[in-house]
């Protein structure tokens, strides 16, 4: 048991590096600043830890790029959220399309909506409701074909279930 609470800990760790350096990968779009590995990554653990680490590998990277000056507080909303989501529906139905739809759906259309307050009360920038769904939506788009792709190879050589197994 404690093998496998260090070997998650050190994978998390692993994702967590990624997508804080993944996030050099980034391209802004209509105010937001999009990183797509940081939603490959959200996959990607979702699949090997879990909803409970996913939401904290997302909440340490944007953490640590905000800190950086690598992102900004839109990092939050914008990867948590589809943490969660994506990792709650693995979780439920382990295949990788509900997943990836969950983390698009959960970080465009949750995480967009939760970005309102943090650009108004936080960045003190104004912002209609809506505002940050379709630059989100972008972003994770990109990151869940990167994610599609990279786990398909590995559910196919065998690498997935190999990982999994205790």
């Amino acid at each position: 048991m404690r093998s496998t609470r260090l070997q998650k800990l050190t994978i998390a760790g692993i994702l967590t590096a990624v997508a804080v350096v993944g996030s050099m990968f980034s391209f802004p779009f209509l105010g937001s600043k999009c990183a797509p590995i940081q939603h490959m990554v959200n996959i990607i653990c979702a699949v090997f830890l879990g909803p409970w680490y996913g939401v904290a590998v997302a909440f340490v990277a944007s953490l640590l790029r905000n800190i950086l000056g690598l992102g900004t507080p839109m990092a939050f909303p914008g990867s948590m959220f589809g943490a969660l989501l994506c990792g709650l529906v693995y979780a439920k139905f382990p295949r990788l399309f509900p997943t990836c739809a969950a983390e698009v759906f959960g970080t465009a259309v949750l995480g967009g909506l939760a970005a309102y307050p943090v650009s108004v009360y936080v960045m003190g920038q104004s912002a209609a409701f809506y505002a940050f769904i379709i630059p989100f939506l972008i972003s994770t788009a990109v990151g869940s074909v990167v994610s599609w792709v990279v786990l398909s190879a590995m559910s196919h050589s065998g690498v997935i279930r190999r990982l999994q197994q205790p």
